[in-house]
């Protein structure tokens, strides 16, 4: 879900809040709140897809390669 920052005019206050772009526009139709110009980033689990998977599919990865030929280019 994407993070966006938003900022209150009459305080300067900054804060984050990680809403769908639905939610976010409700919150932008009050006046005193801005969104601060920013690339959104996203909250996310920092284990990798390949890990996230398990031992069978890296298993079944290195079965594939090995069973590929001689001189593939397949990295496991």
């Amino acid at each position: 879900m994407p993070k966006y920052t938003l900022k209150r005019k009459s305080t300067g206050e900054e804060w984050d809040v990680s809403v769908p772009f639905d939610e976010l526009a409700r919150l932008l139709e009050d006046e005193d709140i801005t969104k601060v110009l920013s690339t959104p980033s996203f909250a996310s689990n920092t284990v990798s897809n390949l890990r996230r998977a398990g031992g069978e599919w890296q298993d079944h990865l290195n079965r594939i390669k090995k069973g590929s030929g001689r001189n593939n280019t397949i990295k496991s």
